[in-house]
């Protein structure tokens, strides 16, 4: 059973990697091709809009309309394959030496295809607690999509008792990650020669500032001792990055604007939002210093994201479904964010654990080695089997 579910899976991921649904454009052609698939197999599906209505989550439930089911949750977005060499096309899935290419294959068209593969089955097999599906946009840019998703499931569905996220993981239940926020910065100075550059505001140099104080938060963070929960991260304290920067005219004139990007990685047993919140009064004071000098001169802040940390369950049913399933009983957390921080935020036991290795996310000539999709097409049979209980 589990070859036929891989084999259906496969056809699927043909599909789901040839719609380019990078995260700056639409994934509604990928929307609507689920959405046929589902109604094909009698299944009804809803969408979750974004505000133009240019981007759609889509969840769907099958079986009984009782609690007790299994989410499968995933994101349809890719990152972009920009100025990557690749060696096939990105756009279509290429096996060799046992691995799928594709972009999107990992992280994560390969989960997607494989719960979508297990719908059938569950149909076919008299499942007694519904297997449901969650699809997301926009998680590659700060997993922002999915909330309104979440919260609608929540809602109007019956409580699942699990939530297994796919993220790659080589079939290991992670169990916490680190929560997150980030802000778009737009320091504006005021442009004079650099040789009075007393009368004027460097853009650029107050920037600087913002920079430093991120440097100092990293380097106290390093220097703690870490707390219970957050002993198990690689490194075990929250970080403070700074990774794109653009401003200026000319070396000999004021920086008129400086624009960055500001991203907080938070430990499990800290608050996010106090880490903002802590940045957002460093932004104020800085803004409040260059108006002395220069009142046309500021410092806007746009919060673009912000993910809640997913915090290790005391006897989880996630967990312990997934262990069961999988038979891994060691610890693991990660440091990056996945939508299991919201799906946990609004009351559901949640796991990540999906088939791919996160080293290949993201990389030129992506790929999912295909012992790895096998496994989680047996996963997937194991879910369902677990529902007909």
């Amino acid at each position: 059973m589990a070859a036929e579910l891989e084999q259906a899976a496969r056809r699927i991921l043909d599909r789901l990697v040839s719609f380019p649904t990078v995260s700056r454009d639409t994934n509604l052609p990928l929307i609507d091709w689920v959405e046929d698939y589902l109604a094909d197999l009698g299944v009804a599906s809803h969408r979750v809009w974004n505000a133009d209505r240019t981007k759609a989550c889509l969840y769907a439930s099958v079986g009984p309309d009782v609690a007790g089911g299994v989410v499968l949750s995933g994101h349809t977005d890719v990152v972009p394959v920009d100025g990557q060499d690749w060696s096939s096309d990105p756009w279509t899935v290429t096996e060799r030496d046992g691995r799928l290419y594709g972009r999107g294959t990992c992280d994560m068209k390969g989960f997607v295809a494989l719960a979508l593969a297990a719908v059938p089955l569950a149909q076919g097999s008299g499942v007694r607690r519904p297997l449901q599906i969650a699809l997301s946009y926009d998680e590659e840019v700060g997993c922002t999509g999915c909330i309104g998703m979440v919260e609608e499931m929540a809602a109007r569905l019956p409580r699942a008792a699990a939530v297994i996220v796919g993220e790659p993981s080589r079939m290991k239940v992670v169990t916490g990650h680190k929560g997150g926020g980030g802000f778009h910065v737009h320091v504006r100075g005021f442009e004079v020669h650099s040789s009075i550059m007393n009368q004027g505001v460097s853009a650029i140099m107050e920037a600087a500032r913002l920079i430093g104080w991120a440097n100092d938060r990293n380097a106290e963070n390093a220097a703690k001792a870490p707390g219970p929960l957050a002993r198990a991260f690689d490194p075990p304290w929250t970080t403070v990055h700074v990774g794109k920067i653009a401003g200026g005219t000319a070396h000999n004139i004021t920086a008129g604007d400086c624009r960055m990007g500001v991203d907080f990685r938070v430990v499990s047993g800290e608050d996010v939002e106090a880490w903002l919140a802590a940045f957002e009064a460093e932004a104020s004071r800085l803004d409040a210093g260059v108006k002395v000098v220069r009142p046309e001169a500021g410092v806007d802040l746009r919060r673009f994201f912000t993910v809640p940390a997913l915090v290790p369950e005391t006897d989880g049913a996630a967990e312990a479904l997934a262990r069961r399933l999988t038979g891994d009983n060691a610890t693991h957390v990660v440091s990056y964010g996945t939508e299991a921080g919201h799906f946990q935020k609004n009351g559901y036991s949640c796991v990540v654990c999906g088939p791919g290795d996160i080293a290949q996310a993201h990389q030129r000539d992506e790929y999912i080695e295909l012992s790895e999709f096998r496994a989680g097409a047996a996963f997937m049979e194991n879910i369902v089997a677990e529902l007909c209980k």
